[in-house]
């Protein structure tokens, strides 16, 4: 189940919640008790191998469009 991140407007507390995706929308009161939320855009980091390494990745293509090296420039 994801989680959300909030932030409340009264006393600044940030805090998670688990929910569905269909209630991502949903308003959530902080812990505290206050009502003014507001829910918070999250980053994720992912790390680790999981896949092929760089040295096995297939290499970048070059040229392509103007100074992609295709156009001499």
């Amino acid at each position: 189940m994801p989680r959300y991140e909030f932030r409340c407007r009264a006393c600044a507390a940030t805090f998670e919640i688990s929910r569905p995706m269909s209630e991502a929308a949903e308003p959530a009161p902080c812990p505290q008790g206050h009502g003014d939320t507001v829910k918070l855009l999250s980053t994720v980091a992912v790390t680790g191998r999981g896949g092929a390494s760089p040295a096995s990745a297939p290499a970048r293509p070059s040229g392509g469009g103007c100074c992609g090296g295709a156009c001499g420039c």
